[in-house]
């Protein structure tokens, strides 16, 4: 009996993925949250395939690492930009700083991830999960945006999650103030206002030449979530990543979003790894995704837009 299509992520993430052999030689990709896991692999990916690298991280010594290293195996040209995803002044420095050395950018993968069992809030008020995960994204894609288009055709993909699916988005409650914190239900929220602004943007983007999509990189062991207490950290280390995968497969599914000529053109989707996927209805509604855009736009300090980009 065939799952309802909200269930198909079980089906999904079993079944064989697709992969390209298509080359990414003198393209400029920026990735974030690129030292471990999910983005550390993409990051081995893109560059096995010939692409150069803006690794954007918030740890000097992990990054200069991976770039000397990246630079030696696969002859690539990598540059380090520093930013905390959970300082909107950072990701603006950062943004500033890619857009003042480099003259186009082919490829946006937005990947930089948190999870937190416990309610915390940046430095300017926002909840922490939902700051890193949503608003930097959101604002760091606004900022390069244009030079994306510059180098049309180019294409966004937001390292999105299954993990939407637990909900928790209350555009009246952002910081939790009112609720009590569950960290999935935060996870969510910000996972699912992701979505709901990629569809906004792909709408936006339409005959621009630039395409966005959204994808669960699958269920690999990445060190999301390890900021967590000692708890948290031992059932993560010794009880669930023996089930889970390398984040190999994740580099793999993402080269292929970026790269693959059959996805040129593809946009405002959401994929499990490389299978197209219906998100969970909450994450589809477009009404509420457009007050999410304008929230987004407030809370990240950007001038409201009432047309295309």
């Amino acid at each position: 009996m065939k799952l309802p299509e909200e269930l198909q992520f079980m089906v999904n993430a079993r079944v064989a993925q697709k992969m390209t052999t298509t080359r990414l030689d003198g393209q400029l990709v920026v990735i974030t949250g690129a030292t471990s896991g999910v983005g550390l692999a993409a990051a081995r990916c893109i560059a096995r395939g010939g692409g150069n690298l803006v690794l954007v991280c918030r740890n000097p010594g992990k990054a200069e690492q991976l770039a000397i290293e990246i630079r030696q195996d696969y002859s690539v040209q990598v540059a380090v930009v520093l930013a905390d995803f959970s300082d909107l002044d950072q990701v603006r420095r950062a943004a500033a700083e890619i857009l003042e050395d480099h003259s186009g950018i082919n490829i946006l993968i937005n990947n930089a991830g948190l999870h937190c069992t416990a309610r915390t809030l940046t430095k300017a008020g926002h909840e922490t999960v939902f700051c890193v995960n949503h608003l930097a994204s959101f604002l760091f894609t606004r900022l390069l945006l244009d030079r994306l288009k510059a180098c049309a055709p180019s294409r966004i993909l937001q390292i999105n999650s299954e993990g939407h699916r637990f909900g928790g988005l209350d555009l009246d409650d952002l910081t939790w103030e009112r609720r009590r914190y569950r960290g999935l239900q935060g996870y969510g929220a910000s996972k699912t206002a992701q979505l709901l602004t990629v569809w906004e943007l792909a709408d936006r983007l339409a005959e621009s030449g630039v395409t966005i999509n959204a994808m669960h990189p699958g269920a690999v062991a990445t060190n999301i979530g390890m900021n967590n207490g000692w708890l948290y950290r031992g059932y993560q280390k010794y009880l669930l990543f023996p089930f889970l995968k390398g984040p190999e497969i994740s580099g793999e599914a993402i080269y292929y979003l970026v790269a693959a000529p059959e996805m040129t053109g593809i946009s405002g989707k959401f994929f499990n790894q490389t299978i197209e996927e219906i998100p969970a209805a909450h994450a589809r509604d477009r009404e509420l995704g457009k007050r999410v855009w304008t929230v987004s736009e407030a809370l990240a300090g950007i001038p409201g837009t009432a047309h295309a980009e």
